[in-house]
């Protein structure tokens, strides 16, 4: 049964289902949906194609929102799947100050001769010249992460350090290809909520230090990336710079930051993703997450650990963490 959390605006978009029913594209107003699949002439079959038609659409969208006449249905006799299929994500690294000051202390060598405030420092200094430069840091993740906002997260066998980042995530609306800072947004279909769950043990190798990071084995186990629960139109969003971010674990508040902490904001991280790739509807642009991770706290996810995770009209995600089990 789904959580009733109602968006920002007149609706949202998601994906739901009745009991053991086929999951359909829905429109979400005021507590009930309606099934997209049959009120639009088309007939889409999910919500990345009612994103791939986005400027033809969305008055079409605005005008069932307000029909009551339609066949409705209680949001509550629904189950919400994730809110759509990515071909493609791009995530962003290293993007909330407070964030990176505090990685960059965690994972300090026991022989780094600097001071905690010295290395803190360093880094805001390294921050500000990626500021300046136009350098945002991002890297590619795997559409399999994708599971629903109230999906239990299966923490697999071989991660020793699981841990949380609840981020604002982008949905584009059409193909952006070397577009300019300027015109980024009209690009943005609209927003919605994704945990992008990282094993620490697993981010650097450790047979070879000079490769770098492994963002294949630390992101991109099934499931990784809770999504959702609803897309949120771009126009029901008055700045995706200034949104409050928030995770609960067990209750307890673990993150809780404004999107004005990102070095890089949504239309500076689509503006440069598309500088070398090209983005497509439905693709999913994942702006990086505030402090607050659990290799911060020195509390890494567990079996059974709750993760609540808002944002500022998005909606609210409730995802239970389960260890595997041996087949």
């Amino acid at each position: 049964m789904a959580t009733l959390a109602q968006p920002a605006g007149p609706f949202a978009l998601g994906t739901f289902s009745a009991r053991d029913g086929k999951p359909f594209p829905g429109l979400l107003a005021e507590g009930r949906v309606l099934d997209l699949g049959r009120a639009l002439d088309w007939a889409p079959s999910g919500v990345r194609d009612v994103v791939e038609r986005w400027a033809d659409t969305l008055p079409r969208l605005r005008a069932l929102a307000n029909d009551d006449a339609l066949d409705w249905r209680p949001l509550e006799d629904l189950r919400v799947h994730a809110p759509l299929e990515p071909r493609q994500i791009f995530q962003s690294g290293a993007n909330y100050r407070q964030h990176v000051i505090d990685l960059e202390v965690a994972h300090r060598s026991p022989d780094d001769p600097r001071t905690v405030e010295e290395a803190r420092a360093e880094i805001a200094a390294v921050m500000d010249r990626r500021a300046a430069e136009d350098l945002p840091y991002v890297f590619i993740g795997l559409p399999s992460t994708i599971a629903g906002p109230y999906d239990d997260v299966v923490l697999p066998a071989w991660a020793e350090q699981p841990d949380w980042e609840l981020e604002l995530a982008a949905v584009i609306a059409k193909p952006a290809y070397r577009v300019s800072v300027e015109e980024a947004l009209e690009y943005v279909a609209g927003y919605t909520i994704a945990n992008d769950l990282t094993d620490r043990a697993t981010v650097f190798r450790r047979d070879m230090k000079a490769i770098g990071t492994d963002w294949l084995r630390s992101k991109n186990a099934p499931g990784f990336t809770p999504l959702g629960p609803w897309i949120v139109p771009a126009e029901s969003i008055a700045d995706p710079d200034d949104l409050r971010v928030t995770l609960k674990l067990n209750g307890e508040t673990m993150q809780d930051e404004s999107t004005k902490d990102m070095l890089f904001g949504v239309a500076r991280l689509v503006s440069y993703i598309s500088r070398t790739a090209r983005l497509l509807p439905g693709d999913l642009v994942l702006t990086g997450s505030p402090a607050g991770n659990g290799i911060h706290w020195g509390r890494l996810l567990r079996d059974g650990d709750v993760m609540e995770g808002s944002i500022t009209g998005l909606g609210v995600q409730r995802t239970r963490c389960a260890a595997e089990t041996s087949a």
